[in-house]
This record gives structure tokens, C-alpha cells and sequence, in this order.
């Protein structure tokens, strides 16, 4: 296997075989064309179903994810709906309560119409994963790691083999670590999924999300046809930009996990932050753990808590200059957010806790723009 950086930079050493191109094409297709005895002439029918412009980009993540099949989705939770589609009437599901607020908002809507039962635990505690499962009842364990927004780090392997155990299959949510990070189908997940719209594409002008298997099975086929059935397919100029911005993802990732680490260092050292959370430091919880998983750097991704409470956190987001004051992650821009605002009324959220995403910025503009922002709070 070439190195990532190697993989990503030339789309997979892509070359047209017909132009010598070195860019993969568009096709923008949507029907396929069948010759005279009527049979196809490619190996594609309709867009819904599939196009050329994917076979390089799920290629690539494939071998990113040392996985057997991908598939792209026309958004994140796309992809999370189509894989909690294959969960049956009567079964259960386990997942952290604090992660994304999208997937708990899914995950709880469909509990609540479809009788599946859905256990949340706390992540703190590892052991709250495996008092949460139910042998012969739970049918998927999912997880993120590293968690939004605590950035606690779930011990993938350990997890798989409590999920196995219990005849379930385990999702892994790496969005945050991204495959230049964190394998999760080699520490023994079932399907890893990744909100592409982030650290894959990097620049904040698509939404995507990708699922990826570990290996052909009746679960993958179902969320195949789920896919096909519900039209939830990524578009042919959306897939040819993803592809464009992770040739690039490979030195945003090492820019970012940098910059994180000298902003988190700093943070810790404020009298004004109470708590910083990022895997990279060694007085989170989870450092261990993410020293472990996380091979390639601790990600843009962290947190931090104000001493002086809400109203502090609000005031701290309103004063940033450089930061700019969005929801979302892993672009080239850096970006700042009072989590429990962004997320309403139901979230689960400290009220002080902000939240950051590092971009590619000169890290001494970022640093000063936390500096001046935190004066007086």
C-alpha cells in the first residue's frame, strides 16, 4: 500500500487512459445508454444507482480504511439513516448520549416510531458500553471517537469485541479523527462512516458522508439497497469535488493537529478556562487511549470550559476576530461556537463549554485572537 500522503496527493496515481489526464473526469450522466441486443453498454444503469465520477473516490477511501466497499451519500446523516434503516421492529440499539446532536435526534425519532429500543450511556465510564448491551437483542453499537464535543476517545477494539460478543454489529463515527488518523475497521468495527463534508472535502462547499465496510455481508447489501431505494446518492459534481479536496487532506490534517496542539496548550495555561478537552493533552481522560488509536496526530477538534459560566463562554465567542463564529469542522478555516446555542434547548451540553475547530491558519493569529478574546473573562 502507497503512503496516504502518496495515495491521496495523486488521487491514486489516477491517469485517463484515454487523454493521459491526470485529473479524474465529471460525468454527470444520470441514464445509461444499452446497444443493439439491448444490453448495457457500460457497467452503469441510472445515477441512482451509481457513476463513473465514484469509482476513484471509493477506491481511494477504501484503501485509506483498509476496507471492501464504500459507499458516498448526498449528506452525513444520510448515511447514519440508511445504516439505522437495517435495525428492525423489537431490536436495540446502543449509542453514546453525548455525540453529534443530529444522530441523537435521529436515533431518538426512530425509537420512538418504529418500537427499537435505544440505550445511551455515558462515555466517561467504558464499562457503561458494556452494561448497555443486550445478547440477542442489540443489533448495532454506535460510537464516535473521538466523542463531539468532549473529545473523550471510545477504545474501538475493546468496544468491537464487547459488541461481537453480543452478536451486534459496530459503527464507528471517525469524522473527527479522520482514516489519516484513526483505522477503525482495522481495530475491528464493522462499517466505518465519516460526515465527508468535514476533514475529507476540508473547504466548506459540499455536504457529503461515506459509510465503508469492512467486508461484504447482509447488513452492507441491505444499506445498499437502502441507498438506491431512498435516492440519498452523493451528486457527480459533488463527488468530483470531494476527490479534489482530499488530495489535499493528508497536509490539512498534519497543519491542523499542529496548530491544535500549541492552541490547546495555551488554553490549559488561561486562568479564565477552567477545562480544556483535546486527546492531544495529557491531562484528558482519554489521552491513553488516543495515543494508542490515534497514530497520525490528535486532530483540530477541542473544547474548552470558562471558569465564569455561560455568559462568559457567549461573551468569549462574540469577541473572536480571527475565529469566525460557525458551526461545522475540519475546513481550512478556523472556526468558533457556543456549543449549547448551536445545539437548542434539549442538549446535553455544559453551558460553558465552547467549542473549536482548527483550520490551517497562521497559528499565531489564532493564539492572539484567543488571547485578546479572553481578556477580562
Amino acid at each position: 500500500m502507497k503512503d496516504n500522503k502518496t495515495l491521496l496527493a495523486q488521487a491514486n496515481h489516477y491517469i485517463n487512459p484515454s487523454s493521459g489526464g491526470i485529473v479524474p473526469p465529471i460525468d454527470p450522466s444520470v441514464t445509461f445508454a444499452r446497444d443493439d441486443d439491448l444490453e448495457l453498454i457500460g457497467n452503469y444503469v441510472y445515477g441512482r444507482y451509481s457513476n463513473p465520477t465514484y469509482e476513484q473516490l471509493e477506491g481511494i477511501i477504501c484503501e485509506l480504511e483498509g476496507g471492501e466497499k464504500a459507499l458516498f451519500f448526498a449528506s452525513g446523516l444520510a448515511a447514519i439513516a440508511a445504516v439505522f434503516e437495517t435495525v428492525n421492529m423489537g431490536e436495540h440499539i446502543v449509542a453514546p448520549k453525548v455525540m453529534y446532536h443530529g444522530t441523537v435526534d435521529w436515533l431518538k425519532r426512530i425509537s420512538e416510531k418504529r418500537n427499537i429500543e435505544l440505550t445511551l450511556f455515558d462515555p466517561s465510564d467504558p464499562t457503561n458500553l458494556t452494561r448497555s448491551l443486550i445478547p440477542g437483542k442489540t443489533a448495532i453499537v454506535w460510537i464516535e471517537s473521538p466523542i463531539n464535543p468532549s473529545w473523550d476517545v471510545i477504545d474501538i477494539e475493546k468496544a468491537a469485541d464487547d459488541t461481537h460478543a453480543a452478536g451486534a454489529i459496530l459503527g464507528v463515527d471517525g469524522t473527527a479523527a479522520s482514516p489519516i488518523s484513526t483505522q477503525a475497521l482495522n481495530l475491528g468495527a464493522d462499517i466505518v462512516f465519516h460526515s465527508a463534508t468535514k476533514y475529507l472535502n476540508g473547504h466548506s462547499d459540499l455536504n457529503a458522508g461515506v459509510l465503508v465496510t469492512g467486508a461484504v455481508n447482509k447488513c452492507w447489501e441491505e444499506i445498499v439497497d437502502v441507498r438506491r431505494l431512498t435516492g440519498g446518492i452523493l451528486g457527480s459534481f459533488e463527488a468530483w469535488l470531494l476527490l479534489r479536496g482530499m488530495r489535499t487532506l493528508s497536509i490539512r490534517w498534519q497543519r491542523s493537529c499542529e496548530s491544535a496542539m500549541q492552541i490547546a496548550e495555551f488554553l490549559e495555561e488561561h486562568p479564565a478556562v477552567e477545562r480544556v478537552l483535546y486527546p492531544g493533552l495529557p491531562s484528558h481522560p482519554s489521552h491513553e487511549i488516543a495515543k494508542r488509536q490515534m497514530t497520525n496526530g490528535f486532530g483540530g477538534m477541542m473544547s474548552l470550559q470558562m471558569k465564569r459560566g455561560q455568559e462568559a463562554a457567549r461573551e468569549f465567542v462574540t469577541r473572536a476576530k480571527v475565529f469566525v463564529r460557525a458551526t461545522s469542522l475540519g475546513g481550512v478555516e478556523s472556526l468558533i461556537e457556543h456549543r449549547r446555542t448551536v445545539e437548542g434547548p434539549h442538549s446535553e451540553v455544559p453551558v460553558n463549554l465552547i467549542r473549536l475547530s482548527v483550520g490551517i491558519e497562521s497559528v499565531e493569529d489564532l493564539i492572539e485572537d484567543l488571547r485578546q478574546a479572553l481578556e477580562g473573562l
